[in-house]
């Protein structure tokens, strides 16, 4: 059968698909968060099937330059997880090709113990101490308030991610990190698409990769620069596209970055540790394959077969990345239709904060919403397993935020880390937060029905 054969084949199937089964109050699942592809998605993934280069190829290509530009970062390198970006992202910060500017074993890096795990882990993993500190209600974003009392003379990074896709507090974060000289990495899984604005009272700071002329993270930028997608603020950022996500290529993530030196690093940690360039398919790039001395290796080592970084294979398939390149189109829809929800939710939902905290977006930011969290509060009497359960049993899917507090998490026993501030809003996180979805693939009368039964276990009526 002919290519063209074949793609209209699937053009057939979406054209004859029966449609979608109506929605039935209690029987039909309203899941939290989900995908939504349909031909456009699997035309691609058919041709690029075709195409026969199963490793990254011209679709990857395609979609990492249209990814970066879309961001606002010089580069996006795709990796197959949010979880390896952001372990590409922190091992980036341990190489040593970073000179004194390197992190290394035994440094501190501020984060937060609301959130994933795998924000944290990459830290623990090159032999960092991370340094936890509490959250804001309402945002469940780090607080920057108790950022100076996590300072010690170890302290050499902060990575965080928005919660939810929710921005945290940029202005306090980046001025803090320009004013310390820290790293920063933003945890962006959940939240592709959102932006926020540097007020026109606080500087704006630009992260750089010192030289041996500078050796300052960061450099004040022009007003220019003020509003930026999340992504840019950083030295390096992460982004994930499992089906959950804002746009997804079944499995992957991606590492944005702006810098030469960290790209040119972070791109050898994906691919193997090698200190070769060369694409896949590609002998000889540099032109001097077998010219270069380094390490304690012969002159004239092959140079495709030299590592300079401690390394892995973390490189997606052309197929992946050919979804992901149609999701692109869709996405500012996407991002366009989480918003909606979330101000539908929080107008449904308005009447039961006496019962419920709704949350709120960071000042300055445009979300572009994960999922809808809400914590109840004290005056509620009710116990939170009781509210999932009910919420289970009407096929309304629910989800806590993540990990709660990790270093109540079973996996923490006997792990090095500080905490440097209270946890008391993290601890109720753990204990009251859960969130409901919000994603494209959900109508109103989902969203209604979603409420409705809210509402119901509340006692609240209409």
């Amino acid at each position: 059968m002919s290519r063209d054969a074949i793609q209209e084949a699937v053009h057939a199937h979406f054209v004859n698909r029966t449609e979608t089964p109506a929605f039935i109050p209690g029987e039909t699942p309203i899941p939290p968060s989900g995908k939504v592809i349909g031909e456009a998605e699997t035309q691609a993934m058919v041709a690029a099937a075709l195409d026969g280069w199963l490793t990254t190829g011209r679709f990857n290509t395609e979609f990492e330059t249209r990814l970066a530009s879309f961001v606002g970062t010089r580069r996006a390198l795709t990796v197959n997880s949010g979880s390896s970006a952001n372990l590409v992202a922190v091992s980036s910060l341990f190489s040593p090709q970073l000179g004194a500017a390197a992190l290394r074993p035994g440094d501190e890096v501020i984060t937060v113990a609301a959130g994933f795990p795998t924000t944290v882990n990459p830290i623990l993993q090159n032999g960092g101490v991370p340094v936890f500190i509490d959250i804001q209600p309402h945002t469940y974003n780090i607080d920057p308030a108790h950022l100076d009392g996590a300072l010690s003379d170890r302290t050499r990074a902060v990575v965080i991610a928005h919660t939810l896709g929710n921005p945290f507090d940029l202005s306090a974060i980046t001025a803090f990190c320009a004013r310390q000289n820290l790293w920063l990495i933003e945890d962006c899984c959940d939240a592709l698409g959102a932006r926020y604005r540097i007020p026109d009272t606080h500087d704006v700071w630009w992260p750089r990769t010192p030289d041996a002329a500078d050796p300052s993270l960061w450099c004040r930028a022009g007003d220019d620069a003020r509003e930026r997608h999340v992504g840019c603020f950083g030295h390096l950022a992460t982004l994930s596209f499992y089906p959950a996500h804002h746009i997804t290529m079944g499995e992957g993530g991606a590492v944005l970055v702006s810098d030469p030196q960290l790209a040119k690093i972070a791109e050898s940690i994906r691919d193997w540790g090698r200190d070769c360039w060369c694409a896949p398919g590609c002998d000889n790039t540099c032109k001097k394959r077998f010219g270069w001395q380094l390490g304690d290796l012969p002159q004239g080592y092959d140079h495709k077969y030299t590592y300079s970084n401690l390394g892995y294979n973390l490189k997606i398939t052309d197929m992946q990345a050919a979804c992901g390149l149609a999701q692109l189109n869709r996405l500012e829809g996407f991002v366009s239709t989480r918003r909606a929800n979330f101000d539908y939710l929080t107008q449904r939902l308005a009447d039961c904060t006496g019962l419920l905290d709704l949350p709120q977006p960071t000042l300055h930011a445009q979300p572009s919403w994960f999922g809808f969290p809400v914590t109840l509060r004290a005056e509620a009497g009710l116990n939170r397993v009781d509210m999932l359960q009910w919420l289970d049993q009407h096929k309304i899917g629910t989800r806590l935020l993540f990990a709660g507090n990790l270093v109540r998490q079973p996996y923490f026993d006997g792990r090095a880390f500080r905490v440097a501030s209270t946890l008391t809003q993290t601890d109720r996180v753990m204990n009251d937060t859960f969130w409901i979805g919000l994603w494209p693939g959900l109508t109103a009368p989902m969203l209604d029905y979603a409420t409705e039964q809210l509402r119901t276990f509340l006692g609240a009526g209409w």
